[in-house]
């Protein structure tokens, strides 16, 4: 049988072992065009929204991005404007280098706040560049869902490309593969080629999507991020944790020797400062616990996977292990980021000091407030 490609994933067609990805009965493949074809695993995603284990790894895609270096291309970066920090990936650029041409696409404006001010967000990013010393062609703020600046996006694609081929580069679940369906259906009417999903890690392999008769956007499979909270939360908790609306921000006024548990996923410990406001920024559908410090241990350990959910009781192991990241504010508005699930933006720190329990795994840090 000759190559087949799964046009949902960019995986091979194969027939031998239903358990390994690409696979497909030989029965489909005989009534099916070739340019048609789905493999099992995408289509238990698109038609049940459920996943499988995928078995590539770090290494598969350094590999991909390699041969990406050889080549004169645009690149477009897509980072996810909720998770800006934790989902660009330096290491992508140590790979292709800093000679290319890049257009940095912030997706999923749609989750922040109508009142954000795109400029002030667009500002943040330029600062943020400036201080990894990344050069780049444009920054485009995008919806891919709702199809906002989608138009400008192209646009600025058709002036840089100077009819060169497009590689799309991003974390898993950044929005990529939504992306690139909104750009086919623009350009050819055709809907939803490209398997798209909340589960991370759902594009396998290079996807080609030809342009023209020269030159093709290239869909790449997603970094799988092990610093990022969706990496460890199951079917169950990703649909709750991962927003899909506008986020509504949660005020809450705190006095020290307080905590607040953002479901079960993480914890903050307002240890010391003066009584004052903290608003949160994660998924609408996660409930938020307020407690004293000194019961907050005790909570914990009787109702993780219960009342403090997301995870539930069966995926609940590397939550138990929770390690303490400590933070000293003084001055300025910062915002504590946790990776993959969100932040907590504290308003007037005034000599603030803050923990943020969450699994080891899971990336926690400081920056400017965003909004």
């Amino acid at each position: 049988m000759k190559k087949i490609i799964c046009v949902g994933c960019g995986i091979e067609i194969q027939t031998n072992d239903s358990n390994l990805e690409g696979y497909l009965p030989k029965e489909v493949i005989e009534k099916t065009a070739s340019n048609r074809l789905i493999c099992k695993r995408c289509f238990r995603l698109k038609n049940y929204n459920k996943i499988s284990d995928v078995n590539i790894g770090a290494e598969d895609f350094s590999k991909i991005i390699k041969e990406l270096s050889k080549k004169d291309a645009l690149i477009v970066k897509v980072i996810d404007i909720f998770d800006l920090s934790g989902s660009f990936i330096d290491e992508i650029l140590e790979i292709i280098g800093n000679k290319k041409d890049l257009i940095l696409v912030a997706n999923k404006m749609d989750l922040l706040p109508k009142s954000v001010k795109e400029n002030k967000v667009k500002q943040w990013l330029y600062k943020e560049m400036k201080k990894k010393n990344i050069k780049f062609k444009d920054i485009i703020l995008l919806s891919a869902i709702k199809g906002h600046n989608l138009e400008e996006l192209i646009e600025k694609l058709e002036k840089y490309r100077k009819k060169r081929d497009i590689y799309i580069l991003g974390a898993t679940n950044v929005g990529k593969s939504t992306l690139i369906n909104k750009l086919i259906e623009n350009t050819s009417g055709e809907k939803n080629v490209i398997t798209t999903s909340h589960f991370p890690g759902t594009t396998l392999d290079i996807i080609k999507i030809p342009l023209d008769s020269k030159s093709s956007i290239y869909d790449t499979p997603g970094i799988i991020l092990d610093y990022n909270m969706a990496h460890y939360l199951d079917e169950k908790s990703l649909k709750i944790a991962i927003p899909k609306k506008e986020i509504k921000p949660k005020v809450y006024q705190l006095n020290s020797n307080q905590s607040l548990f953002l479901g079960g996923m993480c914890r903050m410990d307002f240890v010391k400062g003066e009584r004052q406001s903290f608003t949160i920024y994660i998924s609408n559908m996660v409930d938020i616990h307020r407690s004293k410090m000194k019961k907050a241990d005790i909570i914990y350990k009787k109702h993780l996977g219960k009342l403090l959910n997301p995870p539930f009781e069966e995926n609940l192991s590397i939550f138990k292990k929770n390690v303490a990241t400590n933070f000293n504010i003084s001055e300025q508005k910062k915002d504590i980021v946790i990776s993959g699930l969100g932040w907590i933006t504290i308003n007037s720190p005034k000599g603030c000091e803050i923990k943020i329990l969450a699994p080891k795994e899971i990336k926690v840090f400081e920056r400017d407030s965003i909004i």
